[in-house]
Formats: C-alpha cells, sequence, structure tokens
C-alpha cells in the first residue's frame, strides 16, 4: 500500500495508547490499507496501537467519527471532498494513496469498452463506499445511465465482486487502486483479465480543474498481462480524524508518517489536496514546522 518502511525505535515507557481506525468490508482495499497503517504506526512507535475496525466504508465512517465512536476513520475523496465544505469538526490527518477506478472483465470477454457494458451486469462496489459512486460517475460521463443502461450489483461485501464475475453472475466489475484485492483475484484467475477505464469524454468531463476527481493514468504491466498504460480518473483517500482527536497520539501517529518521504501517507502529500483549515492540528503544525504551510 505504499506505506514504506520505517526504522523501529524503541518503545516507550508509559502506557500503550490505543487508536481505533475505521476501515470497511473485508476484502477491499481499506482493510489491507488499514493493516498496513497499524503495522506501520507499529514498527516506528511500538506504544502506539492502531486498531483497524471493519465498517461498510466511507459513508458509515464518516458517521461513526461524527459520533465519536472511532478516532480515525478512511475516507474516499468522493465523500471526503464533500465532507471538506462542512465545518463539523472532523479533520484530515493523513493521505493514504490516490485511487485509479477501473473495470475489469476476463480477458475472453468480448467487453472491451464503457459503450459495451450497455445492457450488462456490472458489479459496482458496496452499498457506502466511495468506489461505488466513484462507478456512476465514471458510467454517468462516458454516457451511460448507471442505473438504466446497465443491470447494476452492489454489494455487501467487497470480496464478493470476483467470485460473481468468475461464476458468469456478473460481466463486468468495478473497482480502484493498483493494489485492489478484487483486480489481483479477477487478473490471477485462469485465463487473465483485461482492464479499462472511462471514455476520454469521460476522462475529461470528471477531471476537469477543481475536481476531486484527477485524470490518472495505469503504467503498463502494473497487472498481470497488461502490455499497455491505461488513462483512466481516480481521486485521492484521506485518513479522516473524529472531531477533537489532537494531542500525544494524533502528534506521534503524524511524525511517524512523515518519516518515509517516498511514501504516499508522508503528510506533506495533503499540500494542493485538502484546504489548510481542515487540516487536523498535529498535521497542521508538522506541515508548518517544515515550512510548507
Amino acid at each position: 500500500m505504499a506505506l514504506g518502511l520505517l526504522a523501529p525505535r524503541s518503545a516507550r515507557s508509559d502506557e500503550p495508547v490505543r487508536v481505533v481506525l475505521a476501515t470497511a468490508t473485508p476484502g477491499g482495499g481499506f482493510p489491507a490499507f488499514g493493516e498496513a497503517f497499524a503495522e506501520t504506526i507499529r514498527k516506528a512507535d511500538s506504544a502506539l496501537i492502531i486498531e483497524p475496525r471493519a465498517s461498510a466504508g466511507s459513508v458509515e465512517n464518516l458517521r461513526l467519527l461524527h459520533a465519536g465512536s472511532v478516532d480515525l476513520g478512511l475516507v474516499q475523496g468522493e465523500y471526503a471532498y464533500p465532507a471538506f465544505a462542512v465545518a463539523d469538526g472532523v479533520t484530515v490527518l493523513a493521505p493514504m494513496y490516490p485511487t485509479p477506478g477501473l473495470f475489469v472483465v476476463p480477458s475472453a470477454s468480448p467487453i472491451r469498452s464503457v459503450a459495451d457494458l450497455r445492457g450488462r451486469t456490472v458489479v459496482l462496489g458496496t452499498h457506502q463506499s466511495g468506489l461505488t459512486v466513484m462507478a456512476r460517475s465514471a458510467l454517468a460521463a462516458s454516457g451511460l445511465d448507471p442505473e438504466r443502461d446497465i443491470r447494476p450489483i452492489l454489494l455487501d461485501r467487497a470480496g464478493d465482486g470476483p467470485t460473481l464475475v468468475r461464476e458468469g453472475k456478473a460481466d463486468a466489475l468495478w473497482g480502484g487502486g493498483l493494489d485492489w484485492p478484487g483486480f489481483f483475484a479477477m487478473a490471477q484467475a485462469p485465463g487473465g483479465a483485461r482492464f479499462f477505464g472511462p471514455s476520454e469524454v469521460g476522462i475529461v468531463h470528471l477531471a476537469q480543474p477543481g475536481a476531486a476527481m484527477k485524470r490518472l493514468t495505469v503504467p503498463a504491466r502494473s497487472f498481470p498481462g497488461q502490455a499497455d498504460p491505461i488513462e483512466t480518473v481516480g481521486s485521492w483517500s484521506f485518513v479522516l480524524t473524529r472531531p477533537g482527536f489532537d494531542g500525544d497520539a494524533a502528534e506521534r501517529i503524524v511524525r511517524a508518517l512523515g518519516r518515509d518521504h517516498a511514501a504516499t501517507t508522508d503528510p506533506k502529500n495533503l499540500i494542493g489536496l485538502v484546504p489548510v483549515d481542515r487540516l487536523n492540528p498535529a498535521t497542521g503544525r508538522a506541515l508548518h514546522a517544515a515550512g510548507l504551510i
């Protein structure tokens, strides 16, 4: 998940501090990131324990944060950016990673573009995932009504999507992120898989200046059998905090993440992505001390 490996340091002498992190349903990218995030913090600060907790995804994570039921929550950009416009105390602690959205079908499928999805059964994602919002936007911008021109499937568990395609119960699957487990499940299945993004018209429409989604290029050979780069759109996801989450734990997480400047989770990557007034106070102090804001 491009978190990087941080050099271990000696454990703190004080009692362990536990921080609860809401992720998403099993089988998707958020739970995998949550485990890697927790391990990264553990290597940097063994007395700071991140406890990933399964959830329904971005929508529920925002509710849990507002209620103070969790300390941190992973939220897709499609839900995070609208939340930035509301002064509700939820702040951004760190970036996660950019998430290129892609459709994937078995290699033997005749489907080669979004236009070929008309009349087909397409797994869009889970009920409360930001990826599902991105899928609907990608279809609409490419000229397909996501409710009428395809037969959409919404999941309870993100990990169920590849199975539906392999069993012939769905024609295509939408997902996001180069490390998304569903993509690798499809690519490693017998016969392999084919990936494609929205139409070029759709990409231009969605990636307008100031929009949450950006044009992204998936490099060639990102997946087995993928010979050429793929143009698509995507957005950044973020680690958000409940109102009032500041102080020692926040400082320690930000300090740990800032040690690996090559990692996508380095707080400096928030510059230009997030309004400064929506940064967590600990993140803001770190960026100010570095002369970045």
